[in-house]
Order: structure tokens, then C-alpha cells, then sequence
């Protein structure tokens, strides 16, 4: 089968490297380089290295919707495309330029946590489970028939980082199991009940702010659903300090919301509505990221100090 691969980041290199092993990747579509770190030079996605590793034909436009994208795959005599967080919602001719259309590979289980960030508010949400849906993409966000999907337990104290790294081979191993039954017309699509979608928009720096008024478990899934990105956060004697690796606590606090009731082996533990986190892992400003028993230790956070 002669493929178009179209994705950017971490997640689809699994798809990519399986595809590429089972069948003719004859292009390969990614976002165009961009500016990282603080000295802004140019990055490649990383579905763009992988292609370049097993040798594979790249193009990165700027724009899906002009006309050239759908024009590439046409002349690539492409029969499908399989698209993984490429980025982008793709336009009409794109979606038609493949005989067999274009087939993504989504971490979530539709139409459950439509959009950009469904593994971050799936960790976010408290959600127990999760999972990945391989579905037939059209011009609405992630509204096409489902061919096939895979569940997955979400760990109790699994970031979102994690979660994507597991997913991501589960996310290959179905596609690569249902793709033949696509092309051979032995496959059964089901439509998504769209009256029980729900939306996971894009995250953006503010969601990593901790407002300690809030319940322990939705404190300690928020800690873990934005990370590795944007990172939680919070404000120590002035200064803003990131927070990482949160659990509940059996122990009982009556100070107010984000006071630091007890520093230990298992972290520092701050003060919710109805219960107590303790967070394992802290990095200040300008420092590394260390145990925070060892950064109160330092004297860097004390029993009775506020988080803000």
C-alpha cells in the first residue's frame, strides 16, 4: 500500500516507524521547523528526524489549505494518509486526495476528548481510563466514524508525559492491525454519538496554575496532567516554584488552603479543601529539579509556609 504519513511531534514516530515496516511510506508531512529554547534556533518536529532516519521523503508546508498539500499526495499516487497530531485541521481536498481518505490515530477514547490535549485532560479530569480510537477523518475536529479502539488503564500516579508514551505503540499496534481491513472493506465504522463529545482545547501556560482552594485529587490530577507541559506552579515567598509528582494524602489538615502542614520522605504536604497533597518533586527558579524533602532540607520551603 502506498502511504502518506502526516504527523509532528513525539507521539506519532511509533505510528511512523510501524507504517514505514509494513508498507510503501512514500511521503512523509510534518510541520515546518520552528524556534526552540532561549535561543530560538530552528528545531525539527520530531516526526521530521524520524523520517530522515529511515530515509524517507519529507515535505513541510507552511499551509494546508492552498491547494499544494492535496496537489503532493495526488501526485505522490498515495493511498491513503495516515495522520498523528500533525497539527492542523485538514481541508476537503486534503481529506479526498487519497482514495481510501485519511485515517487518524487519536489518544482518546471518541467521541470523549475531542481536540488538541485529550491525554493531558483525560490525566487532568481524574479520568480512570482512557485510550486510543483509530477513526476516519472529515472536516469536522475529530467527528468522524471510528474503525477500531484500544482502552487503557490510567495509572494512579501517571502524568500526562507517561500516558502519551504508552500510548503512543498502543496507537501503532491497532492502526497497523486495522489499516488492511480498511483497504480490503472488511472493517465496520462506527459514528460517534456526538451529543456526548467533549472538547480537551489546547493548553496554554495558565493551565499549570495551582489554585490550592480546590479539592486534593483534582489538585494532585491537574500536577500530573500538565506535565512535562506547561508545568504546574506556584508562588513560595515570593518567588515562583514548579511542582511535580502529586498524590493525596491520608493526613488531615485545619490550616488554610496552601499552607505546608508537614515536610517528609514522601514530599512536601500542602493544605487543599478536604484533604492534603504532598508533592514528591520541586524545581525553584534557576535551580534543578530535586526531591522536596532534599530542597527543604536546603532550607528552601519550610512546615507553616504559604503557596500561592
Amino acid at each position: 500500500m502506498r502511504v502518506a504519513f502526516m504527523g509532528s511531534p513525539e507521539f506519532a514516530v511509533p505510528c511512523l516507524r510501524s507504517v514505514a515496516a509494513a508498507h510503501d511510506v512514500v511521503v512523509v508531512v510534518s510541520q515546518p521547523d520552528k524556534p526552540a529554547g532561549r535561543g530560538g534556533e530552528l528545531r525539527a518536529p520530531a516526526v521530521k528526524v524520524a523520517a530522515q532516519e529511515l530515509g524517507l521523503p519529507i515535505i513541510q508546508p507552511k499551509s494546508a489549505r492552498n491547494g499544494e498539500l492535496a496537489q503532493a499526495l495526488r501526485d505522490a499516487r498515495v493511498d491513503v494518509a495516515i495522520v498523528v497530531a500533525y497539527g492542523k485541521i485538514l481541508p476537503k481536498d486534503v481529506l479526498e486526495a487519497p482514495p481510501l481518505g485519511c485515517i487518524n490515530v487519536h489518544g482518546s477514547l471518541l467521541p470523549k476528548y475531542r481536540g488538541a490535549a485529550p491525554v493531558q485532560w483525560a490525566v487532568i479530569d481524574g479520568e480512570a481510563e482512557t485510550g486510543v480510537s483509530i477513526m476516519q477523518l472529515d472536516e469536522g475536529m475529530d467527528t468522524g466514524p471510528v474503525w477500531a479502539e484500544r482502552r487503557v488503564a490510567i495509572g494512579p500516579e501517571e502524568t500526562s508525559g507517561e500516558l502519551l508514551a504508552r500510548l503512543a505503540p498502543i496507537g501503532a499496534a491497532a492502526l497497523i492491525e486495522t489499516l488492511p481491513m480498511i483497504a480490503s472493506g472488511t472493517a465496520r465504522p462506527i459514528v460517534q454519538d456526538h451529543a456526548r463529545a467533549t472538547h480537551a482545547k489546547m493548553l496554554d501556560k495558565t493551565d499549570g496554575a495551582i489554585d490550592w482552594a480546590q479539592p486534593a485529587r483534582a489538585i494532585a490530577a491537574r500536577i500530573r496532567g500538565v506535565d512535562p507541559w506547561p508545568g504546574a506552579y506556584a508562588t513560595l515567598r515570593g518567588q515562583p516554584i514548579k511542582l511535580f509528582r502529586a498524590i493525596v494524602t491520608e493526613r488531615a489538615a485545619a490550616e488554610g488552603a496552601g499552607t505546608v502542614v508537614a515536610i517528609d520522605r514522601e514530599g512536601v504536604h500542602v493544605a487543599c479543601i478536604g484533604g492534603v497533597v504532598a508533592i514528591r518533586e520541586v524545581q525553584a527558579a534557576g535551580k534543578k529539579r530535586m526531591a522536596a524533602q532534599a530542597f527543604a532540607s536546603g532550607r528552601g520551603i519550610a512546615v507553616g509556609d504559604q503557596l500561592t
